[in-house]
């Protein structure tokens, strides 16, 4: 166990090349072309990582002054998805999450139950902190274990149903994202889609990126977008005109760079996924495998940055106006394109559609955070993480998913028997859509 914790310790950016190495080799890649794929990825996810460090490290402050300088009171601090992810690992339950998470997932392919295989294993903190929270409220660690496996299921369940989208609007040959946070939104966004086609006028309005490129020329630019809101950031924030100067390049630096490390991080991937694909056929004729990745691929899209930028000031209008709420969106300002990355295939890149269905998710991601926060400031304390002088702290990214919501409460008021019955609920999902759905049908 120790050792498989330093290896989660290395973070994504090596953990993920060793893995996508072995995986190559496994399916036959020739070594030269494994190992250049591993570090191709690896590099990928250096680079993207800086770009959303960048955004982090601009966004973050320029938002945190926005509020303090129009004099709001918001006392629970969003500490971000990296300080969530390391208070998950932390916990003693938490570190069980990868050999739980790689067990199903291998006992799944072997009775043909998911066409996913997951090599996003560093993004299983996201089970880790259901089950550490579970495990907060109850005290039972069999109960916290219980909720690590059913959400397994349930995020497999997702990936196995999400994967056509991905394919036609990404065009990401045999990939599917069963990444807890992005597959969730995609299941909001699909009874809204059909909502918006009945809606007389709304329905027939086209604002794709590249329509509102053509309307609005230089306005309708993704860079020139960028720059704009950093400006209208900096202006709100109280910034003085060097600094928000400073502010719109680097947000307009995000959109233009963000896109070429995501395509560097495809450039590793598609002799894996092309070899995946090349095996399950001699194989397996007759079943189809997708590689479950990280949704990073997905944020560079024009759609997905162009949406999530504006979504920033939005989300910190909501967290002002939401009654109730008591979370100040900061560290995972940088992770909304990763919360609505996977609206934009079932809005065909409508970016007015999807900032609408964004900011009902998002706002529902507030009450989650502001609620959870008592037992996600508890789990930190366990897990010895210094949260400074914050006495509530939460993840907005965390809250945005309605699996933290349904996992908690379920647990909170129904207890064992609730989490159980999610459990049947997703494998007879995964049975439905493995063996049962002919191929053409919808759920």
């Amino acid at each position: 166990m120790e050792g498989l914790q330093w290896f989660v310790d290395l973070g994504a950016s090596v953990m993920l090349p060793v893995i996508i190495f072995i995986f190559a080799l496994i399916l036959g890649t020739k070594v030269k072309k494994a190992i250049q794929a591993g570090l191709t990825v690896g590099i990928g996810f250096v680079g993207l990582n800086l770009i959303l460090e960048l955004l982090t490290s601009s966004l973050g402050p320029a938002a945190k002054s926005m509020v303090e300088y129009l004099g709001f009171d918001l006392r629970t601090i969003d500490v971000g998805w990296p300080a969530a992810a390391a208070i998950s690992y932390g916990t003693t339950l938490g570190s069980l999450a990868i050999p739980i998470g790689i067990g199903i997932n291998i006992l799944l392919l072997l009775f043909g139950l998911t066409k996913t295989l997951n090599v996003d294993i560093w993004n299983y903190w996201h089970f880790a902190f259901t089950g550490s929270l579970v495990y907060a409220i109850t005290n039972n660690f069999a109960f916290g274990l219980l909720t690590i496996a059913v959400h397994v299921m349930v995020i497999f369940l997702l990936g196995d149903l999400l994967a056509s989208d991905i394919q036609s609007y990404y065009g990401f040959k045999q990939i599917t994202f069963p990444h807890a946070a992005s597959a969730p939104s995609y299941f909001l966004a699909k009874p809204l889609n059909y909502v918006f086609d009945r809606i007389p006028w709304f329905n027939k309005l086209e604002a794709n990126h590249e329509t509102i490129q053509k309307r609005f020329g230089l306005l309708g630019d993704s860079l020139i977008l960028g720059v704009l809101l950093g400006i209208v950031i900096g202006v709100l924030a109280g910034y003085n005109l060097q600094e928000t100067l400073q502010l719109a390049i680097q947000t307009g630096a995000v959109l233009v760079l963000m896109p070429k490390m995501v395509a560097l991080l495809m450039e590793g991937l598609t002799p894996v996924s092309e070899a995946a694909g090349e095996m399950m056929k001699k194989r397996f004729p007759n079943r189809e495998l997708f590689i479950g990745m990280d949704s990073a691929l997905s944020v560079g899209h024009p759609a997905v940055l162009s949406a999530s930028l504006l979504m920033v000031p939005i989300t910190l209008l909501l967290a002002v106006i939401l009654p109730g709420n008591t979370v100040l969106p900061f560290g995972d300002l940088a992770t909304i394109p990763f919360l609505i990355c996977l609206m934009v295939p079932v809005f065909k890149g409508n970016i007015i559609r999807t900032v609408i269905a964004a900011t009902i998710y998002i706002s529902a991601g507030l009450y989650i955070a502001t609620w959870v926060s008592p037992l996600f400031t508890e789990m930190a304390n366990n897990a010895g993480f210094d949260a400074g002088d914050n006495s509530s702290i939460s993840a907005l990214v965390d809250g945005a998913l309605w699996t933290t919501g349904l996992f908690v409460g379920v647990g909170k008021i129904v207890g064992w028997s609730g989490i159980a019955a999610i459990g049947i609920i997703a494998f007879a999902g995964l049975l439905y859509v493995n063996k049962i759905r002919k191929e053409g049908d919808q759920l």
